[in-house]
């Protein structure tokens, strides 16, 4: 295992497990970006399958509140950030499987809508965009990737209305693939990261995401671009 201020990293034969841990709620701060984009670099360079995670009972609560409450500048920086994460998560060579571990709550839940295989944790989480709730206008990048994820019906109830969802709800709602039993989500994880691995031309993988993706990405594209003119809040 590597370990880093705000995540863990376990290589296992052609796996990279990387686990948010930064003793709290895992809150995406610039460290946490900076520390996965390092993870996903080294992933990359050995072609690993990659399987996300967080501390029993929490996956995360969303974008660092201190930074996001220092003011627009900083606020505008750390969603900037976190949106070219997930657009790198979205176009990533291998495939990208999310063990939610607990509650995902915005920044945490756009990872889930960023990732191309999500298992949740069965447990009384909470999982959703409370955005609109907390005073923040939803960005433009968010806005895109929820819509490319997220049935009409439950976009609206997640976009514009904050609702939250439990895991077997999440699933309906379009943030989770499946529920598995807590104690169960890595071995459900790490088996599907290994079906991937043997029976799998990455290769293949990858060109296939990259288009079926190209008009998403673009879309994204201008977003990211649109959102560094600042985003709205009042916190």
């Amino acid at each position: 295992m590597t370990s880093y201020q705000e995540i863990n990293v376990d290589n296992e034969d052609g796996v990279s497990v990387i686990t948010l841990d930064n003793g709290k709620v895992n809150a995406f701060s610039h460290t946490l970006i900076d520390e996965m984009n390092h993870a996903l670099d080294e992933a990359e360079r050995r072609n690993d399958i990659i399987i996300l995670t967080g501390k029993a009972g929490i996956f995360s609560g969303g974008f660092d509140l201190k930074v996001m409450q220092s003011g627009i500048e900083a606020a505008s920086a750390l969603v900037q950030s976190g949106s070219k994460l997930a657009r790198r998560l979205l176009s990533f060579p291998t495939p990208v499987i999310t063990a939610c571990s607990g509650h995902a709550v915005a920044k945490g839940a756009f990872i889930l809508l960023a990732s191309d295989v999500r298992i949740g944790a069965d447990g009384p989480f909470k999982i959703g965009l409370n955005e609109v709730n907390i005073g923040m206008t939803m960005h433009y990048a968010g806005i895109e990737i929820a819509k490319a994820r997220l049935p009409d019906s439950f976009f609206t109830r997640s976009v514009l209305c904050a609702e939250m969802f439990s895991p077997p709800d999440a699933v309906s709602a379009g943030f989770l693939d499946k529920v598995v039993a807590a104690e169960s989500l890595m071995s459900e994880a790490m088996a599907l990261a290994n079906h991937f691995k043997d029976n799998m031309d990455l290769h293949a993988h990858q060109q296939t995401k990259l288009k079926a993706r190209h008009d998403y990405l673009s879309r994204l594209d201008d977003a990211i671009d649109k959102d560094t003119k600042g985003i709205d809040f009042n916190f």
